[in-house]
């Protein structure tokens, strides 16, 4: 810690001195040049004679040598004959050299006696009173609750939970209502707690960990409902969002700087402000010196580290009842030390009234962290609502964020800027105005599946005293609500940026009484699940803290939680392989025809592939292809694009460049020699692009679109060159006969060689490739299904179809648009019936 000098004058009372000293100081610390003083005291900012002694020290330092080793050569006079060293404001430092300079860890890990010593009263139940609802960025698996009459918190107990949180968002209130609630939910939670048999509970204050809130309010409220406490525990330690209590300091960090609390805007916050980095000094600022610095203890991370949780709780046990003690914490391990020692001094039959951030909590309880949570993860499905992104939070990391947001997605994502003074300064009718006009651009851009940010505009409009900001604050959060309520589309996952911002929308817009925190979607960024009274119910809820993250954490989250891309051709057969299952591959020529497929897709709820044969193609051409790929990745089930029967490698170069996600190299009219050459190359630029490639070996007979085989002309794959094509080609796909041909079957029937299926399947198998069967029209029931007991994984269906295509347009229909949708649902029955026969219906 640097140390500066704080002068005296003989004739002036040493004490006084001392402090107006340390004041001059505060202004000239960073002087380097005598004229300064000069300056400073020619204005007559301080008093003459103060200004003289520092003016002489001054010149003395200097002429003794000092300014060439810092710049407070003007105190070290003093500071050499009279032995008196002060602190002054603490320094950044560099976060990597203080962590290394600590002592080794405490070596055993106290999280499994964390749960053991929690279990050992099964009945005492931590309740966390979070004054927003960031709290919850180290939990999963807890539940919130946003209301609290007696009968919810009664609920609550007879579930005997190791904890839950309640939403008290009391941050965004004055510090008299805030003291009120927090009583009104201390004696409802007495009055549950005596209806449930044998149950206890304990009361955690979680707030900021950069210090703001109502502190020693809400403590006091506790305690005059509670009773007393042996004593305060301050623990703002938050690791995830870079706060580190090191020698009773609390820093920021900022990349790689600790950066004294004290220094940062959080300390210059409207309505809780504060200037000590010390907390020891800050809790004597904050009880206005009601609790005087000398008269905190502290938990040094010497302690923690050397000594452990029987140290912790000793130390515990020892203090003056009423007291206030700091904990210093620089690990996770640290805090779970801590954790350990105070519930060894709980089971002594101590009680603490805990003021912590969210890391204390977890470790509190022994809940291990898990991975940050993705849309797959809570295995939802496929949805193409835009997402929701309301920004509320004014403080500078969140507007940095923003302006990342904006640039990474720029492409993607639309933004709406609610105008703060529209909607704060200006007449009842302006706000409304600028309110429904965010609204009706909301829904829009939710509707058509663009992520959508509602952010508030960055000039920050604050009030004359900090109760007038408060209010601003409050008209600003309630128009969002307002806004938030007002959007009628289901968007794909709701964030909320900022404590308060999140609180309100969850409670007054989303109209949500409780809440399952499933995990963070984001290291320090909780992501819950809203209760089934909600107006969406099921969808993601994000809660981002509005001082959490580095400038592109915003845009991380909303690119993870984007529209998940659709799933390749390649996904649809490993996921039909893993199950059991067949995938159909229908081949499309119109619009009809790609609604009827979808369509059937999205009521089976079944994967398909929409396919696309070189005759269909040279009559749509691109536009065709074009219309597939945007039904596809507009459909809430997975739908992918195949080529079809490439033997000409022309089209086949051509149908690379125009997004389909496979194709089917067709060298089936080759000999083996020339075709394994034509699908290696071809196999080799589509799988550059990523595609997946089929291939057939062997010929079917019969006709397909214009395209005929004659029977004499047909041949079934051979086992050793299958194995040979597939190991020189690279594909991922056979195409196999056995019998199998493309159109009509002859009145016989189909006479397909299963035994021969049977050898193709232990062979694609071990090399890693799917089994497809074109020809699937016609086939009887129970043969699809023992082809798909023996390793088949798409089939082609065409014929059946098209020609119920062809059937309807028989019918007598009165306008085209009629004509276009018998056709569709005609199709769409075949579809269907196809999918529940392959075994895909339900498997999206």
């Amino acid at each position: 810690m640097q140390e500066v000098t704080r002068g005296c004058l003989e004739t002036v009372c040493h004490t006084c001195l001392i402090m107006i000293i340390h004041l001059y100081l505060r202004w000239t610390y960073s002087s380097r040049i005598l004229g300064i003083v000069s300056r400073e005291s020619s204005n007559l900012r301080i008093p003459l004679h103060v200004s003289s002694v520092a003016h002489q020290l001054f010149v003395s330092g200097s002429a003794s040598g000092w300014g060439r080793y810092d710049d407070s050569a003007v105190v070290k006079v003093y500071e050499t004959l009279s032995g008196v060293k002060v602190e002054g404001r603490p320094p950044m430092l560099n976060k990597e050299d203080v962590l290394r300079s600590l002592p080794v860890e405490w070596p055993e890990v106290p999280m499994d006696d964390l749960v053991s010593s929690a279990s050992h009263d099964s009945k005492k139940v931590l309740v966390v009173l979070d004054d927003d609802p960031t709290g919850t960025q180290t939990v999963h698996d807890i539940e919130v609750l946003t209301e609290w009459p007696v009968e919810a918190l009664t609920e609550q107990f007879l579930k005997l939970p190791t904890c839950f949180f309640i939403l008290t968002n009391s941050r965004s209130m004055i510090a008299d209502k805030a003291a009120l609630l927090v009583k009104d939910i201390c004696r409802n939670l007495e009055a549950a707690a005596k209806t449930v048999p044998g149950i206890s509970y304990t009361v955690v204050l979680r707030g900021d960990s950069t210090l703001r809130g109502h502190f020693p309010e809400e403590a006091d409220a506790v305690v005059s409902v509670l009773g007393d406490m042996d004593a305060w525990i301050i623990c703002p330690f938050f690791l995830q969002g870079g706060r580190y209590t090191i020698d009773d300091i609390h820093y920021v960090a900022d990349s790689e700087r600790l950066i004294p609390a004290g220094e940062t805007e959080f300390a210059k916050d409207a309505a809780f402000g504060y200037t000590s980095s010390n907390l020891k000094q800050w809790v004597e600022e904050k009880t206005k010196g009601r609790i005087l610095e000398n008269q905190v203890s502290t938990i040094s991370i010497s302690l923690l580290r050397k000594e452990g949780p029987d140290a912790v709780c000793q130390l515990l046990c020892s203090l003056e009842k009423g007291s206030a003690c700091i904990v210093n914490a620089a690990s996770e391990r640290d805090m779970n030390v801590f954790a350990a020692g105070m519930i060894q001094a709980e089971l002594q039959g101590k009680r603490f009234l805990c003021r912590t951030a969210a890391s204390f909590v977890s470790a509190r309880i022994g809940i291990k962290p898990k991975p940050p949570i993705r849309p797959n993860d809570l295995g939802l499905k496929r949805n193409l609502a835009g997402g929701l992104i309301v920004v509320g939070s004014y403080v500078p990391k969140t507007t940095k964020q923003v302006d990342e947001l904006r640039s990474q997605c720029a492409q993607s994502l639309r933004v709406i800027e609610v105008s703060v003074e529209m909607i704060s300064l200006k007449s009842t009718e302006e706000r409304d105005q600028e309110i429904s006009r965010i609204v009706e651009l909301g829904n829009a851009y939710i509707q058509s599946g663009r992520d959508t940010l509602i952010v508030t505009s960055r000039q920050l409009i604050t009030g004359k005293t900090p109760e007038e900001s408060l209010e601003i604050n409050y008209k600003v959060s309630s128009a969002l609500v307002e806004i938030v309520r007002r959007i009628d589309s289901r968007p794909r996952y709701i964030l909320a940026k900022g404590g308060i911002t999140s609180s309100d929308l969850a409670t007054k817009a989303l109209e949500a009484r409780r809440a399952k925190v499933m995990g963070q979607a984001l290291a320090g960024v909780p992501l819950w699940q809203l209760g089934p009274e909600s107006r969406h119910p099921g969808v993601p809820y994000i809660v981002f803290p509005g001082n959490v993250g580095d400038n592109s954490a915003l845009a991380e989250v909303v690119q993870n939680w984007a529209c998940p891309s659709r799933s390749s051709t390649k996904e649809l057969l490993l996921d039909a392989e893993k199950s059991g299952y067949a995938v159909g591959a229908f081949n499309v020529y119109n619009l009809e025809g790609i609604e009827a497929v979808i369509a059937a897709a999205e009521a089976e709820e079944s994967p398909a592939i929409l396919q696309v044969h070189p005759s269909s193609l040279k009559q749509g051409g691109v536009p065709l292809v074009a219309c597939c790929i945007a039904a596809a990745e507009r459909a809430s089930v997975p739908i992918t694009v195949h080529y079809d029967h490439g033997a000409d490698k022309h089209d086949l170069l051509g149908a690379l460049e125009m997004g389909f996600d496979s194709v089917m190299v067709d060298g089936s009219h080759l000999t083996l020699e020339k075709n394994i050459l034509y699908t290696k190359n071809i196999s080799s630029l589509a799988h550059a692009k990523g595609m997946l490639v089929e291939a057939e070996l062997g010929r079917l007979s019969g006709t397909e679109d214009g395209l005929t085989v004659e029977e004499y002309e047909a041949r079934f794959t051979d086992i050793a060159q299958a194995e040979q094509f597939i190991d020189e080609t690279g594909i991922d796909a056979l195409a196999v006969c056995i019998g199998n041909v493309h159109g009509k079957y002859p009145p016989s029937g189909p006479n397909l060689r299963l035994d021969l299926l049977k050898e193709l399947r232990a062979l694609t198998m071990k090399k890693g490739v799917s089994l497809v069967l074109h020809g699937a029209s016609g086939l009887p029931h129970e043969l699809v299904k023992e082809c798909i007991d023996l390793g088949v994984r798409k089939f082609n269906v065409n014929t059946e179809v098209r020609n119920s295509y062809l059937q309807s347009l028989k019918k007598p229909e009165k306008d085209l648009v009629q004509v276009m949708e018998s056709a569709k649902e005609a199709m769409k029955a075949v579809v269907a019936e196809k999918m529940r026969l392959f075994g895909s219906a339900g498997k999206a």
